[in-house]
């Protein structure tokens, strides 16, 4: 499982020109990618870990500042650019296996306390964002 953080001050995602998550204040943007070996065990971690994860203002977590995340699918952070001018998709994790791994992340980051928006896993997803800083992380589990 891997995760694009962003820390932003504000951020949005929208699906045919309609908001369908939106947070505000300082707070993660999150890309979440799976791959074929991930299970909920790794996604129970990488909600801990993006709820835990100082990057906020003065070395802070969300939780400690109680500050939302927007949690995105992104089965892109899989592919493969290495050969050629088109990527190749095949590390990424089908639509069955992927989005019940990523809707457990988000299910642990809620359980966590976590205030979370999301976007339509397998939608065409237009995402907004302010990133703070700009402080951008990869959290591979």
């Amino acid at each position: 499982m891997r995760a694009v953080v962003q820390r932003v001050s504000q951020a949005s995602v929208s699906v045919g020109g309609r908001v369908v998550g939106e947070i505000e204040g300082p707070g993660l943007m999150v890309l979440v990618g799976v791959t074929h070996d991930d299970d909920v065990g790794k996604a129970r971690r990488m909600a801990a870990k993006l709820w835990g994860l100082r990057i906020l203002q003065d070395e802070k977590s969300c939780s400690d500042l109680d500050a939302p995340l927007l949690v995105v699918s992104q089965f892109t952070l899989y592919g493969d650019a290495r050969k050629g001018r088109r990527p190749t998709w095949t590390a990424a994790a089908p639509g069955p296996v992927a989005e019940p791994l990523v809707e457990a992340v988000v299910h642990e980051l809620r359980a966590l306390g976590a205030k979370v928006e999301t976007g339509v896993f397998g939608a065409d997803m237009t995402v907004a964002l302010v990133n703070d800083g700009p402080i951008t992380l990869v959290v591979d589990m």
